[in-house]
C-alpha cells in the first residue's frame, strides 16, 4: 500500500531527521553526497529504522556482481508509470545508503533498491520486498567478497521460502542455483557473455555442459530453466511470445539484457512491456557511467568497469581501432586492494587500440598488457593521457574509485 498512515515512531522520526542533518553537514563539507553516513548515524538511533521506512512501500531488490546500478534505474524508470518511485540512484547499496534513500521516501509507493551481493539476505529480511532481480554472480574484489559459488549459497539460503517474485537469468547457473530454493520464480534469458565462473556445477561441483546457450550439468541433471522472458536481439520476449522492440541510450548488449529484466521486473505490478521499454529510453546516463564529456577540447565517453565479466563487455561496446583507449585501474578499499582480477580480463580485444594508462595500479596494468602484446603508453595522469591520444572521441574505462577521480577532474 502507499498510504498516509505514518509507520515511523519518533524515535525513528528522530533518527530520519539526525541522519538528513548529518548528510546535510557531510555535503557541505565536500565529503560526497551524505547517504552513507546520514544512514549510519540513522541506524545508530534506531537499528529498526529501515524495516519501518519499507513497511508503507512495494520494494523491489536488484542485486548482481554487474549490472545492479544501471538495472535499478531503469526499473525506477519503468514503474514511474504506476506510482512515485523511490531508489538509491547513486549505487550507495549497503545498509546505510539504503536507509538513507528510503528517508526520503515517505510519499512514494514503490521503493527501487540496488543491493550489494554480500548484503541480499538481510537487507531482503528488513524491508519484506515484493520483487528481487537476480542479474549475475562472477567474481569481483577476491580480497573481501566470498568466492562466487559460496555467495549463490549464501543467496540460496537466504532465499529458501521467500514470498517475492523472484526475477532470475535463466542464463546463469549459479543465479539460478540461487534463486531455485525460492518458490516464485520467474526464468529471464538474459544472456551470459562471461562464463568462467560457471563451468563446475554449483549443485554437485561436476563438469557443466555447455551446448550453445544451452547448459546442463551431465553428473545431477541440474539444468537451465526454460525461461519465459528472452532478450532477443532488439527485443524482449514476452511470456505470450510477443516481441517488444528496446529503445535504449544506454550502449550495448549487457544493457538490453537489463532492460529485459527490467521489463520482467515491471510486469509484477501490472507495467505493460511496451510502456515499460518506453520509459527506459529516458535513461542517457547512470551515476556517470556511459556520460560523453568535452575536456580539453576533446570529447571523451566515461565507462565503468570493476572485474573481468564487466571489463568483457566494455570492450564489446567500445569504438573500433583505431580509436584511442584510456584505462585507469585503482585498489583503494571500495574497488577491492587485490588487482590479480587484471590477468583474468582478455586485454587482446584492445589489439589496434592506441591505449593510455593511469590510476594508482597503473604499474599493474602495464605489466598485464605487456604480457598480453598490446601497444600501450603509462601515463601520469588524465591530462597528459588525452594529450598524447590521437584525434577522435575517447573511451576511458576505468574501475570504481579510478572512474571517481576521472569524474571529478572532467566536472562531471
Amino acid at each position: 500500500m502507499s498510504g498516509n498512515s505514518d509507520p515511523l515512531t519518533p524515535r525513528a522520526k528522530l533518527a530520519v531527521t539526525a541522519g538528513k542533518a548529518a548528510a546535510a553537514v557531510s555535503r557541505a563539507a565536500g565529503r560526497g553526497s551524505g547517504s552513507v553516513i546520514g544512514g549510519r548515524v540513522a541506524l545508530k538511533l534506531d537499528p529498526d529504522l529501515l524495516a519501518r521506512l519499507a513497511t508503507h512501500l512495494d520494494v523491489i531488490l536488484v542485486s548482481a556482481t554487474n549490472g545492479k546500478t544501471t538495472t535499478t534505474r531503469l526499473i525506477a524508470e519503468a514503474l514511474g508509470a504506476a506510482g512515485p518511485v523511490v531508489s538509491n540512484a547513486l549505487g550507495a547499496n549497503m545498509p546505510a545508503g539504503i536507509t538513507s534513500a528510503l528517508s526520503g521516501g515517505s510519499d512514494a509507493k514503490y521503493a527501487v533498491i540496488e543491493v550489494d551481493e554480500k548484503y541480499l539476505s538481510g537487507i531482503a529480511r528488513d524491508t519484506d520486498p515484493k520483487c528481487i532481480a537476480l542479474l549475475n554472480l562472477s567474481r569481483d574484489q577476491l580480497d573481501r567478497a566470498a568466492e562466487t559459488r559460496m555467495m549463490a549459497e549464501h543467496w540460496r539460503e537466504g532465499l529458501a521460502g521467500s514470498k517475492a517474485v523472484v526475477i532470475a537469468n535463466a542464463d546463469d547457473p549459479l543465479v539460478v542455483w540461487a534463486a531455485s530454493s525460492s518458490p516464485n520464480v520467474v526464468w529471464v534469458a538474459a544472456g551470459q557473455m562471461w562464463k568462467d565462473d560457471a563451468w563446475s556445477c554449483p549443485s554437485c561441483g561436476g563438469v557443466m555442459q555447455r551446448p550453445g546457450d544451452d547448459w546442463y550439468c551431465g553428473e545431477c541433471g541440474f539444468r537451465r530453466p526454460t525461461p519465459s522472458w528472452a532478450l532477443s536481439g532488439d527485443h524482449v520476449l514476452d511470456p505470450h511470445g510477443s516481441a517488444w522492440p528496446i529503445h535504449l541510450q544506454l550502449p550495448g548488449r549487457a544493457n538490453k539484457a537489463n532492460a529485459a529484466s527490467s521489463a520482467a521486473v515491471a510486469a509484477v505490478f501490472g507495467v505493460p512491456p511496451q510502456v515499460a521499454l518506453e520509459r527506459m529510453y529516458q535513461v542517457q546516463a547512470v551515476a556517470g557511467r556511459y556520460d560523453v564529456v568535452q575536456f580539453m577540447q576533446r570529447e571523451l565517453r566515461l565507462l565503468l568497469a570493476k572485474n573481468p565479466a564487466g571489463w568483457l563487455e566494455t570492450f564489446s561496446l567500445i569504438d573500433p581501432p583505431p580509436t584511442p583507449v584510456i584505462l585507469s585501474v585503482n585498489a583503494r578499499g571500495a574497488d577491492g586492494t587485490d588487482t590479480s582480477w587484471l590477468w583474468d580480463v582478455d586485454y587482446t580485444q584492445l589489439t589496434g587500440h592506441p591505449i593510455f594508462v593511469l590510476g594508482d595500479r597503473k604499474l599493474d596494468l602495464a605489466v598485464r598488457l605487456e604480457v598480453a602484446n598490446q601497444q600501450f603508453q603509462v601515463c601520469e595522469n588524465l591530462d597528459q593521457a588525452v594529450q598524447l591520444a590521437p584525434p577522435g572521441r575517447i573511451e576511458v574505462v576505468a574501475n570504481y574509485t579510478a572512474f571517481q577521480d576521472l569524474r571529478r577532474r572532467v566536472g562531471n
